[in-house]
């Protein structure tokens, strides 16, 4: 399998890492959303919105 890059200005990232830090929110939060902008196909922004309950 061969690992596209996304290129953003003069960074690189990987799907793997855009996936991975997907990963990571929905691992950290509790209460909230989160939401994946996908333009042409591919993912281009990710947006974590959490809600903080004192319930």
């Amino acid at each position: 399998m061969v690992e596209k890059r996304v290129h953003r200005n003069d960074t690189e990232i990987s799907e793997a890492e855009i996936f991975k830090k997907l990963g990571q929110y929905i691992k950290e939060i509790r209460y909230g959303s989160i939401v994946v902008v996908i333009q042409d196909g591919r993912i281009v922004q990710i947006e974590k919105n959490e809600k903080v309950r004192f319930i």
